[in-house]
């Protein structure tokens, strides 16, 4: 089973829209100071729910719709019924996500036991908004990824992680410029599994390979 899949990071997207102010005078305020740097509020609002448009009509029930039509659900302060229905929602969402997380990370630490001991240090030390810097397949059994970590959570700087054994690589053409956003692996009998959502594009990559090499810029 994969958690961390495109749709699962869409829902998480929209969850944003749903996230208000506590009060009208904190909107009122916000709003003024977007207008002190000069910045159109009301236009970057229009945007962000058009680029969300469709993933807002997916995700969340028919009650949402209307606000999400007529543009109300961001751009003015929230009626009682619509935060009420928003908290309801976000209240089922966490308790989700939680749950995934929680099913993950049980799976996890039941097989991490099995894997190679660099592949638990490529999933322990976080490679969440590492950038893609090239990639290079040599052969048809050795992948490799140059990573950008600077903005990351570990390393902060440049990586070479070369997955040796490879059996299995989709998409072979990942982007460079793309951000590692949540990784998951699983065991697998002659090694692992690595699937990893990407950004920019949005992505779903997987390599299944016999061991991984981290060689860290010095």
């Amino acid at each position: 089973m994969k958690y961390f899949t495109r749709e699962w990071y869409e829902e998480m997207q929209i969850t944003s829209f749903l996230r208000f102010h506590e009060t009208e005078q904190d909107w009122d305020q916000d709003v003024a100071w977007y207008h002190s740097e000069g910045m159109d509020i009301e236009e970057i609002r229009r945007y962000d729910l058009e680029n969300r448009k469709n993933d807002l009509l997916k995700f969340l029930p028919e009650s949402f719709h209307p606000y999400i039509q007529d543009g109300t659900i961001n751009s003015q302060f929230p009626s009682d019924k619509l935060r009420t229905m928003a908290e309801q929602w976000l209240s089922e969402y966490d308790k989700r996500m939680s749950m995934i997380w929680n099913e993950y990370r049980g799976d996890y630490l039941s097989i991490k036991g099995s894997l190679p001991e660099m592949v638990v240090q490529l999933c322990e030390k976080s490679l969440h908004d590492a950038k893609v810097t090239s990639i290079e397949i040599p052969s048809t059994d050795i992948f490799i990824m140059n990573l950008d970590c600077r903005g990351g959570y570990h390393y902060q700087t440049d990586i070479k992680v070369t997955f040796t054994g490879v059996k299995c690589l989709q998409p072979s053409d990942l982007s460079a410029g793309s951000y590692w956003l949540y990784d998951e692996v699983y065991s697998t009998e002659a090694g692992f599994e690595l699937n990893v959502l990407f950004d920019s594009p949005l992505v779903e990559f997987t390599v299944i390979a016999d061991n991984v090499i981290i060689e860290i810029s010095s």
